[in-house]
């Protein structure tokens, strides 16, 4: 990877920033250790080759990735210890990691990747699956259950939100974060939103590079160094939530509005935050118990934005409790 397109990935979106992918590669590896069966391959979706990957044997576990725009592989590395229990499917969606890459821009949309994974479930022969989404996967997991619920077993809403609202919220917070404990930085924002630069300009990128993500995304910043380099589209990223998306959410994430819904989610549903996640934060993780008072809660108090690196032990205990109830 380029040191531009690696500014550039680096700095997508607050979902985006600095998820993290472990090579396809090294999963497999693990999975030959640990005696689990590893099968992979292409299916075409929507006249578009998806990548997908299944682990284990048992009822069918499918993950969503966060973004929009991240592989499936930083979800892999951290959960193929359910593929005691599960058959953990991963794919990467249109647009991401080995899927096929769209010819026009227009052609990445929300409605798009609920339609894939329902197309993807049929192509795949799986019957009712449970479904864990992460983060903008949250999103697409919300919206799929509600248009597809008898395909859903279970629901597992990780460090998510339900609206754009609450999106533009988390860009608002994120803005503060860094004005406040890297002022220089938000100094230089500033001028350059003047002269007219938005957050997909290369300029803007180049700055926002310098924040770590320490400061976004986890309790304890020394769990960062589990992690990998980043596998990022970011011109799917920007035309998902729009070229200033980090600043003022756009594109086909803009209308999203879910929460009057949630009250009619039908399958079991759990939902997961962290409590120092900067990102998807407690204030707007806790209107879930409001508006799906159906679904479980739990809030994992020592963990960020990504509560299976921060608390695995916790994170997979809770799962299994969920899983097989």
């Amino acid at each position: 990877m380029s040191q531009g397109i690696a500014r550039h990935a680096i700095v997508s979106f607050l979902f985006v920033l600095f998820a993290m992918y472990t090579a396809p590669s090294v999963a497999a590896d693990q999975a030959t250790e640990s005696g689990m069966r590893l099968d992979s391959g292409f299916v075409t979706v929507n006249g578009a080759k998806l990548w997908y990957e299944f682990e284990g044997e048992g009822e069918p576990l499918v993950f969503l990735p966060g973004g929009p725009a991240i592989s499936h592989g930083y979800l892999q590395m951290f959960f193929s210890d359910l593929a005691d229990s599960y058959k953990l499917v991963y794919y990467d969606p249109f647009g991401v990691g080995k899927s096929d890459r769209a010819k026009q821009q227009e052609e990445y949309t929300f409605d798009r990747a609920v339609e894939d994974l329902e197309l993807l479930r049929q192509k795949l022969k799986l019957e009712r699956i449970s479904v864990l989404g992460h983060s903008y996967g949250g999103l697409v997991a919300q919206a799929y259950a509600l248009k597809y619920p008898e395909s859903v077993n279970k629901l597992v809403l990780a460090n998510t939100l339900f609206n754009a609202e609450a999106w533009q919220a988390l860009n608002e917070n994120v803005k503060k974060e860094i004005e406040n404990h890297f002022p220089e930085a938000w100094e230089q924002i500033q001028s350059l939103r003047a002269e007219g630069k938005v957050c997909s300009s290369p300029e803007h990128q180049v700055v926002f590079f310098m924040i770590p993500p320490s400061l976004i995304y986890f309790f304890n910043g020394s769990r960062m160094m589990e992690l990998g380099p980043p596998d990022i589209n970011p011109d799917m990223y920007f035309a998902m939530v729009g070229e200033d998306g980090d600043f003022e959410i756009g594109g086909s994430i803009a209308g999203l509005d879910f929460k009057d819904q949630l009250k009619d989610l039908k399958p079991p549903t759990l939902v997961l935050a962290g409590r120092y996640d900067r990102v998807c934060f407690p204030k707007y993780s806790v209107q879930f118990k409001k508006y799906a008072p159906q679904a479980q809660f739990v809030m994992f108090e020592q963990s960020g934005h990504f509560p299976f690196i921060e608390e695995p032990e916790l994170v997979m205990d809770t799962l299994r409790k969920f899983l097989s109830q």
